[in-house]
């Protein structure tokens, strides 16, 4: 075993285009490593549907330039074999380290292989790409980017010519064909041939951000802003004031891109203490709302003022407020939401009379939806133009709620009091997350194996009325790896996340409400019972 990785090793080392991955990987190889250089060489970096994801460094379980090449080559093969030689790729690219050299690389294979590459200007959100894709008429689109993963990490995402991302079957026909390169060194990869773009596409992407909103609506709610660290802010800042918004407050610690994210444990508005210096911000600037966007800029939060301080809205909450705001608006089509988020976007839909449906996790189901004209899942991603961008979209979806506040704003009213209007509406929809981050991947795989095998007959006190597992399919979804459990006034989702080491479980309670009075009560109520969910479910779970 010992010599089998060190051989491994020396046959990667011979084929890595990077010095400083080939430095990295010479230093395990001398310090006869054995037990890095075996993590390293394990297997392989799975490709799925959320293309690759995982740490930076040498060798075959990382992400690098090796790996990179092979995944854009394994890419190219398919496209040609689809009948798409010579067609356009589009390649974007986020701030974080060795990101645009990942670009580079796929646009020399793309170039290589008879496609025609096209590379954007700079660091952009994703859906600038997204929407790039669609209006440009590329027959595939790569995003490099590991959207709110940790610093050490990067990623590649992969869309095809309708400008969403890939599902089943395209990604194991493109993991065949990765499986499929042989020697690196037979990878034509020239040195020019591709196109650099310019501001052209980023120029039609801000003119399209123009019909998200409504013709002379109100633009009055001033706005304390994150880029979190990552590539949103100049976008963002173009659209608002295309839009004619108040100038956003920009939280200065992080407002320029940095690949190293210092001043958050993780870059990820929902995680504990991200919003810390937006909120010290807002303290200052006494805005209407706070936003964020995550670094590749496709996700978006929203904070408001509660009257003690800053209040983070779950990502349900925004979902549903921007439905009824479309709905005010009078939009028509269809409203999607993944199997994760809140039933209340089903209730807002039926009294509009607007057909709606549920998909599996993650935009790449979440665009498909026949008919689409709003699309959101509960983990701060909305689609509110999906004639745009086929995608979840945090610019828009910025501009789209900062209009609401603005609308709101007019009668004297804020997005809390909206907040309230639904609950009496369709019953107090409350949501929470138990969400397990792990080191060892077993402990995911033990939870779901003990669900599996003695699942809940009662959760907080309520009977599981219906446990299904999503494995082997339900109303017509695809299987995937998940379980589902029906409560009287609730229901639970367990699953394990698709790009980071969690378990995450859904929880959702629903508790009537007769009218405004009623609020307080059906809100304690409300979170005694989410406790009481978790908590029995966290032991049923074994974690």
């Amino acid at each position: 075993m010992h010599t089998d990785v060190i051989a491994a090793a020396r046959t990667w080392l011979a084929e890595d285009p990077d010095p400083e991955t080939r430095a990295e990987l010479s230093a395990l190889i001398d310090a006869e490593d054995v037990t890095e250089l075996t993590a390293r060489f394990a297997g392989t970096l799975q490709f799925g549907t959320a293309g690759l994801r995982g740490e930076l460094g040498a060798g075959p379980m990382r992400m690098n330039r090796a790996v990179v090449v092979r995944a854009a080559a394994g890419l190219a093969a398919y496209l040609r074999k689809q009948g798409h030689d010579g067609g356009l790729v589009v390649v974007g690219y986020d701030a974080r380290h060795k990101s645009y050299d990942f670009a580079r690389d796929t646009a020399a294979v793309m170039t290589g292989a008879g496609l025609h590459a096209a590379v954007l200007p700079r660091p952009l959100p994703t859906p600038v790409l997204a929407f790039a894709v669609r209006h440009l008429g590329a027959v595939a689109g790569v995003e490099v980017t590991a959207s709110h993963n940790p610093p050490r990490d990067n990623g590649y995402k992969v869309y095809l010519g309708d400008g969403s991302q890939i599902v089943p079957p395209a990604d194991a026909d493109i993991a065949a064909e990765i499986d499929a390169v042989g020697s690196l060194h037979d990878v034509p990869r020239p040195e020019a041939g591709w196109d650099v773009l310019d501001d052209a596409v980023l120029d039609a992407y801000l003119a399209r951000t123009d019909a998200v909103l409504a013709p002379g609506s109100p633009r009055t709610a001033r706005t304390v802003y994150t880029p979190m660290h990552g590539v949103g802010r100049d976008t963002l800042l173009a659209a608002f004031a295309r839009a004619g918004f108040p100038e956003p407050v920009l939280v200065a610690e992080q407002a320029d891109p940095d690949p190293d994210f210092p001043t958050v444990a993780f870059p990820n508005p929902e995680e504990p203490g991200a919003m810390d210096l937006a909120f010290a911000t807002a303290r200052a600037a006494a805005p209407d709302l706070v936003v964020a966007n995550d670094p590749d800029a496709d996700r978006c939060a929203v904070a408001v003022p509660d009257g003690t301080g800053w209040r983070m809205l779950r990502g349900d909450e925004v979902g549903a407020l921007l439905a009824a705001h479309l709905v005010r608006r009078g939009a028509r089509g269809t409203f999607a939401e993944s199997i994760v988020s809140s039933s209340l976007l089903a209730r807002i839909a039926e009294r509009a009379g607007l057909p709606h449906t549920e998909t599996l996790t993650g935009f790449k189901w979440i665009a498909r939806a026949e008919g689409l004209r709003y699309g959101y899942e509960e983990a701060l991603g909305y689609c509110v133009d999906p004639d745009g961008v086929r995608d979840k979209d945090g610019i828009t979806a910025a501009l789209l709620v900062t209009e609401l506040a603005s609308v709101l704003k007019a009668e004297g009213r804020t997005l809390l009091d909206l907040l309230d209007d639904l609950a009496v509406a369709h019953g107090l929809h409350a949501t929470d997350q138990l969400s397990v981050r792990v080191e060892d991947l077993t402990v995911i795989a033990d939870a779901m194996h003990r669900l599996r095998t003695r699942p809940p007959a009662a959760l907080g006190g309520l009977p599981v009325v219906r446990s299904e597992d999503l494995a082997h399919g339900a109303d017509g979804l695809p299987p995937t790896d998940g379980l589902r459990y029906t409560l009287d006034g609730a229901r639970v989702i367990v699953r394990p996340s698709g790009t980071e080491p969690k378990l995450k479980c859904y929880l959702e309670v629903v508790v009537p409400v007769a009218d405004r009075a009623g609020l307080p009560a059906a809100r304690t109520a409300a979170a005694d019972r989410l406790a009481a969910v978790r908590r029995d479910l966290a032991t049923a779970a074994g974690l």
